[in-house]
């Protein structure tokens, strides 16, 4: 069994940083895809960040230059580091891997959120 856990999310002031972390845990054989969604009140989830499995990386026009996602390979984890948070950046947030456990080949799996509070 996978399951991915999200943690880091906390309350922030306007310009300062926070860095999430998105963890599988269970029988991994591999990692592909990994992604950071978020959802604020009202709204539809969006996507933030991705990479791949080769390593490249893509952003929403609203968070380039201020994001970054990146792999911790030895423990399985993507993180999420996010500088100068904007109010806007406040929602709770996903992350999404593509994993292959055993026998099952390379599916979706989601992790349970992690909210993000931005004070002005």
């Amino acid at each position: 069994q996978v399951q991915l856990v999200e943690s880091g999310g906390d309350l922030v002031q306007a310009g300062g940083s926070l860095r999430l972390s998105c963890a599988a845990h269970g029988t991994i054989l591999g990692i592909a895809d990994v992604d950071w969604y978020r959802q604020a009140p009202g709204k539809q989830r969006e996507l933030v960040a991705a990479i791949t499995r080769g390593g490249s990386t893509n952003y929403a026009d609203s968070v380039k230059g201020r994001f970054t996602i990146f792999r911790v390979n030895t423990n399985n984890t993507v993180d999420l580091q996010m500088n100068s948070l904007k109010p806007e950046d406040a929602a709770v947030y996903y992350c999404k891997a593509e994993i292959w456990s055993t026998g099952l080949g390379y599916r979706d799996y989601w992790g349970q959120g992690t909210q993000v509070t931005v004070s002005s």
